[in-house]
């Protein structure tokens, strides 16, 4: 809630957006944007948030039962990222 607070309603990158006409395509939207499924892992680790630090910390998973598991996840998500280079 203190993120939407301080953040406000933030749009989303035009790199993941759709470029139906000539002047979205000009203007950069979809520009690279990269398809999770199309990738060996199926992650492409495309940023999704607009500006400021990323991934944001919304959720930090206890070393407990599935959460184990969800932890691991995110640690090789950002693994994946980091290497990428994510936009």
């Amino acid at each position: 809630m203190r993120a939407a607070r301080e953040g406000g309603s933030l749009l989303p990158p035009k790199h993941i957006l759709n470029s139906p006409t000539r002047l979205m395509k000009s203007e950069g939207y979809g520009s690279g944007y990269e398809y999770d499924h199309d990738t060996p892992e199926a992650f492409s680790g495309t940023r999704l948030f607009s500006g400021g630090p990323w991934p944001p910390d919304f959720y930090d998973p206890p070393d407990r039962g599935f959460e184990r598991e969800i932890r691991r996840r995110l640690d090789y998500w950002a693994k994946l990222r980091k290497e990428r280079g994510a936009k």
